[in-house]
């Protein structure tokens, strides 16, 4: 076995570690929420902050392959969608666009970060840009789909789905811009090829 065989398995490794590590963190997410406001069926979660990090810290197509395991997980009954909740049918209710706009979030995020790379800064302003974006894009799917579940018309799945949560979500873009960039070298520490 040579040393560049041993290089690139140790890397698989890693990165197949990081996923399922960003995946559990999504997870534990569905373990931190508060209840709905009265007039929404959306609960105040933390998943849509490990999402974003996932994007942030590992890039679009690992960060993306982290939202798909925990959807994966989460589709297959485990219960990691938020209140402890799992299944198929989690995805096909009022709240499922949000889970698909996770998927869109970590992308977007990552593909606006770009893939952390070993010796490499990302401007602060990219990292600003990430997180606004990346917290937009979960909202396009979820409120289309809320729109849709209630019946009404955009204004009402728009003050159910997505202005309340506003001030939360400019909390969660702060610190997930703080804590970012230093997620970002790590990753690069140990996954850059």
């Amino acid at each position: 076995m040579t040393e560049k065989y041993r290089t690139v398995k140790k890397k698989a490794v890693l990165r197949l570690s990081f996923t399922a590590l960003f995946a559990a963190l999504i997870a534990s997410g569905a373990f931190i929420a508060f209840p709905p406001f009265p007039y929404s069926p959306v609960p105040v979660v933390l998943q849509n902050f490990f999402v974003l990090l996932s994007g942030l810290a590992l890039g679009p197509v690992q960060g993306s392959a982290a939202v798909i395991l925990y959807l994966a997980a989460g589709t297959l009954g485990a219960p990691v969608f938020a209140g402890g909740s799992g299944g198929i049918v989690r995805l096909a209710g009022p709240t499922g666009g949000f889970l698909f706009g996770y998927l869109l979030s970590a992308f977007t995020a990552g593909i606006t970060a770009g893939t952390p790379r070993a010796g490499k800064k990302t401007p602060p302003w990219r990292v600003a840009a990430a997180v606004f974006l990346g917290l937009l894009a979960a909202y396009i799917p979820g409120v289309a789909r809320l729109k849709f579940a209630l019946g009404g018309p955009w204004t009402d799945a728009l003050l159910a789905g997505f202005v309340p949560f506003i001030p939360g979500d400019i909390i969660k873009g702060i610190m997930a811009a703080l804590v970012a960039p230093r997620l970002r070298r790590a990753a690069a520490r140990y996954l850059d090829a």
